[in-house]
């Protein structure tokens, strides 16, 4: 499987400013509000569910014993919060994935 390429803020913006017609700095202005909502929402202990595309969920991880893979010795890893995504099954049919 090869990249083509990556989709950035700017290319967003680009598509809704031909698409629904706002100009340039008012389509960024958009990317960037919905993006703000989105990490504020997820800073905020909430899930991110968008319909079509998936879900970004929030998960806790508790403190488990890790290993130092080079040397063997026991570490403690300390919990944290983790971001994942899960695709919806309309985007894993769009792209190709089960």
């Amino acid at each position: 499987m090869r990249s083509i390429g990556t989709l950035t803020r700017a290319d967003l913006a680009e598509s809704i400013n031909r698409r629904v017609g706002l100009s340039r700095a008012d389509s960024l202005e958009m990317v960037e509000s919905i993006l703000r909502h989105m990490c504020g929402a997820l800073a905020d202990g909430q899930n991110v569910k968008i319909s079509g595309f998936g879900t970004f969920l929030l998960r806790d991880k508790a403190e488990r014993v890790g290993r130092n893979p080079k040397t063997g010795i026991e570490v403690p890893i300390t919990p944290r919060r983790v971001l994942s995504f899960r695709a919806s099954q309309m985007l894993k049919d769009r792209i190709g994935t089960a």
